[in-house]
Protein backbone atom coordinates (compact mmCIF):
# COMPACT_ATOMS: atom_id res chain seq x y z
CA UNK A 1 0.00 0.00 0.00
CA UNK A 2 1.26 3.38 -1.19
CA UNK A 3 0.20 6.80 0.02
CA UNK A 4 -2.33 8.92 -2.04
CA UNK A 5 -0.72 10.54 -4.53
CA UNK A 6 -4.09 12.60 -5.80
CA UNK A 7 -6.03 13.99 -2.47
CA UNK A 8 -9.50 15.32 -2.89
CA UNK A 9 -8.27 19.03 -4.17
CA UNK A 10 -5.41 17.93 -6.57
CA UNK A 11 -6.99 19.33 -10.24
CA UNK A 12 -7.16 23.48 -9.90
CA UNK A 13 -8.05 25.68 -12.75
CA UNK A 14 -5.66 28.40 -13.41
CA UNK A 15 -5.97 31.51 -15.66
CA UNK A 16 -6.09 29.44 -19.08
CA UNK A 17 -5.75 25.72 -18.31
CA UNK A 18 -5.49 23.24 -15.34
CA UNK A 19 -2.83 21.69 -12.92
CA UNK A 20 -2.60 18.89 -11.26
CA UNK A 21 -0.92 18.77 -7.89
CA UNK A 22 1.28 15.66 -6.92
CA UNK A 23 1.55 14.15 -3.62
CA UNK A 24 4.59 11.94 -2.50
CA UNK A 25 3.42 8.43 -1.99
CA UNK A 26 6.59 7.51 0.12
CA UNK A 27 7.61 7.97 3.30
CA UNK A 28 10.76 10.12 3.52
CA UNK A 29 11.12 13.22 1.60
CA UNK A 30 13.39 12.98 -1.70
CA UNK A 31 15.35 15.25 -4.32
CA UNK A 32 13.04 16.31 -7.02
CA UNK A 33 15.16 14.77 -9.48
CA UNK A 34 14.28 11.24 -8.06
CA UNK A 35 10.68 11.80 -10.39
CA UNK A 36 10.99 9.92 -13.48
CA UNK A 37 8.26 8.93 -16.21
CA UNK A 38 5.46 11.08 -15.30
CA UNK A 39 2.30 10.20 -17.29
CA UNK A 40 -1.20 11.89 -17.01
CA UNK A 41 -4.64 11.23 -18.59
CA UNK A 42 -7.30 12.83 -18.38
CA UNK A 43 -11.09 11.53 -18.70
CA UNK A 44 -9.04 8.57 -21.03
CA UNK A 45 -7.12 11.02 -22.90
CA UNK A 46 -3.02 11.08 -22.32
CA UNK A 47 -1.87 15.10 -21.77
CA UNK A 48 1.21 15.39 -24.06
CA UNK A 49 3.69 18.51 -23.07
CA UNK A 50 2.96 17.83 -19.13
CA UNK A 51 5.57 20.55 -17.48
CA UNK A 52 6.51 20.68 -13.92
CA UNK A 53 5.99 24.09 -11.74
CA UNK A 54 9.11 25.28 -9.90
CA UNK A 55 8.76 28.62 -8.50
CA UNK A 56 8.68 30.95 -11.72
CA UNK A 57 8.73 28.00 -14.24
CA UNK A 58 7.78 25.19 -15.35
CA UNK A 59 10.05 22.72 -16.49
CA UNK A 60 10.03 19.38 -18.42
CA UNK A 61 9.97 16.39 -16.15
CA UNK A 62 13.46 15.40 -17.77
CA UNK A 63 14.95 18.27 -16.86
CA UNK A 64 14.65 17.37 -13.16
CA UNK A 65 17.88 15.58 -12.68
CA UNK A 66 19.62 18.87 -13.16
CA UNK A 67 17.30 20.76 -10.03
CA UNK A 68 18.46 20.71 -6.58
CA UNK A 69 14.74 21.05 -5.06
CA UNK A 70 13.45 18.75 -2.35
CA UNK A 71 9.95 17.07 -2.61
CA UNK A 72 9.11 16.82 1.02
CA UNK A 73 6.10 14.69 2.39
CA UNK A 74 3.87 17.75 3.10
CA UNK A 75 4.30 19.44 -0.28
CA UNK A 76 3.06 18.96 -3.51
CA UNK A 77 4.67 18.90 -7.19
CA UNK A 78 2.43 21.01 -9.51
CA UNK A 79 1.96 19.69 -13.04
CA UNK A 80 1.09 22.06 -15.66
CA UNK A 81 0.25 21.68 -19.46
CA UNK A 82 -3.22 20.25 -18.83
CA UNK A 83 -5.59 21.77 -20.97
CA UNK A 84 -8.68 24.14 -19.40
CA UNK A 85 -11.33 21.49 -18.28
CA UNK A 86 -14.72 22.12 -17.91
CA UNK A 87 -16.44 22.21 -14.30
CA UNK A 88 -17.06 19.24 -12.72
CA UNK A 89 -15.66 15.77 -11.94
CA UNK A 90 -12.87 14.46 -14.23
CA UNK A 91 -11.27 10.85 -14.35
CA UNK A 92 -7.83 11.59 -13.63
CA UNK A 93 -4.82 8.89 -14.03
CA UNK A 94 -1.35 9.82 -13.02
CA UNK A 95 2.09 7.21 -13.24
CA UNK A 96 5.60 7.56 -12.66
CA UNK A 97 8.74 6.14 -10.91
CA UNK A 98 10.29 7.20 -8.11
CA UNK A 99 14.49 6.67 -7.66
CA UNK A 100 14.82 5.65 -4.03
CA UNK A 101 18.96 6.82 -3.85
CA UNK A 102 19.18 5.24 -0.59
CA UNK A 103 18.25 1.77 -1.23
CA UNK A 104 20.16 -0.58 -3.78
CA UNK A 105 17.69 -1.80 -6.42
CA UNK A 106 20.55 -4.12 -7.96
CA UNK A 107 23.59 -3.93 -10.55
CA UNK A 108 24.82 -0.85 -8.74
CA UNK A 109 21.84 1.19 -9.41
CA UNK A 110 19.38 2.47 -6.61
CA UNK A 111 16.20 1.18 -6.37
CA UNK A 112 13.43 2.63 -8.53
CA UNK A 113 9.43 2.34 -7.74
CA UNK A 114 6.58 2.65 -10.13
CA UNK A 115 3.86 4.62 -8.75
CA UNK A 116 0.05 5.06 -10.85
CA UNK A 117 -3.29 6.02 -9.22
CA UNK A 118 -6.08 6.54 -10.99
CA UNK A 119 -9.62 8.58 -9.31
CA UNK A 120 -12.21 10.97 -10.04
CA UNK A 121 -11.09 14.33 -9.19
CA UNK A 122 -13.68 17.45 -8.47
CA UNK A 123 -11.73 20.52 -10.18
CA UNK A 124 -11.73 23.09 -7.52
CA UNK A 125 -13.03 20.95 -5.55
CA UNK A 126 -13.17 22.73 -1.55
CA UNK A 127 -11.70 20.94 1.09
CA UNK A 128 -12.47 21.86 4.95
CA UNK A 129 -8.51 22.16 5.71
CA UNK A 130 -5.78 21.79 3.35
CA UNK A 131 -3.22 19.04 4.89
CA UNK A 132 -0.42 20.17 2.78
CA UNK A 133 2.08 22.95 2.94
CA UNK A 134 2.53 24.30 -0.46
CA UNK A 135 3.69 23.31 -3.83
CA UNK A 136 7.43 22.54 -4.39
CA UNK A 137 9.51 25.44 -5.09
Amino acid sequence: MSLAILRDDALTTETDASALRLSLPWIRSLPLACLRDVAVSIDGSPVEGIRVRLADRDLDPRALADVEAWWHVQDRVALTGIPHLSPGEHHVDVSFSLLIPYLPGGHDAPLTLPFREDRRCVLDAVVPRADVARDVI
